[in-house]
């Protein structure tokens, strides 16, 4: 159960860096395709 309890508070940092990470970086291979074309 302890495993279980701290499993949130590892997922929430992880989420909340990977999330933006990921966001960030669709959106930097979007302006680069646009400013190829």
């Amino acid at each position: 159960m302890t495993t279980l309890n701290n499993l949130p508070s590892f997922l929430v940092p992880l989420v909340g860096l990977v999330f933006p990470a990921f966001s960030i970086a669709s959106l930097f291979l979007h302006v680069q395709k646009n400013r190829i074309f």
